[in-house]
């Protein structure tokens, strides 16, 4: 009986000592080796040097009421906590048939046609309807392109510019022909914020 207890402890510490010290040790160093940005959460910096966010997660750009700031391209909703809590991670779960999803999205297609200046039915899908993670920091090409007009003029910049910008800042699909294309919203304000005036 010593003898099984006594095999059973040496057994707990040595595999808590390989798997919870070394293989994570190891993990971590070949990430910082490799992909030493993705391993330290995608930071994206300013040109000052300060971590104004991560590539992978969204953020809101709204005044402290939770208005939509109009000098700022705006991303998709988020079911995250208040919107774009990371801690709080998920999708609302409500069905396609969900009447209050329906309402929702009816609702969020009026409002950004009207802060827009655009019909309703130039709207993108993904412009009312929240990504499963409620993180997603990326829009469609076309509610991009929807928002130029607006983003332009509440900067004093040329429409061509801001354009030119979003194309700067979409990227395709991975490999080629996984996914759709995308544009990164926190990238491409950061880029907005970081043009001369």
């Amino acid at each position: 009986m010593k003898r099984t207890i006594w095999t059973g402890i040496r057994a707990t510490v040595v595999l808590t000592v390989i798997l919870g010290v070394v293989y994570p040790l190891v993990m971590t160093g070949i990430a910082q080796l490799i992909f030493p940005h993705q391993a330290n959460g995608s930071p994206v910096t300013a040109s000052n040097g300060s971590t104004v966010g991560s590539s992978l997660i969204g953020q809101s750009f709204s005044d402290a009421d939770g208005n939509p700031l109009p000098q700022y391209f705006q991303p998709r909703p988020s079911a995250a906590g208040d919107g774009y809590d990371a801690s709080s991670s998920g999708g609302s779960n409500q069905g396609p048939e969900n009447p209050d999803l329906i309402a929702a999205i009816a609702q969020r297609r009026t409002e950004i046609a009207s802060f827009n200046g655009v019909p309703e039915s130039e709207v993108p899908p993904d412009a009312v309807t929240a990504s499963a993670s409620g993180l997603d920091p990326d829009i469609s090409p076309a509610y991009a392109a929807i928002q130029v007009n607006r983003v332009a003029t509440q900067r004093d910049l040329p429409i061509d510019k801001v354009r030119s910008l979003v194309q700067q800042y979409t990227q395709g699909r991975e490999l080629g022909y996984i996914g759709d294309p995308c544009v990164n919203v926190v990238e491409l304000n950061l880029a907005l914020d970081e043009l001369p005036h």
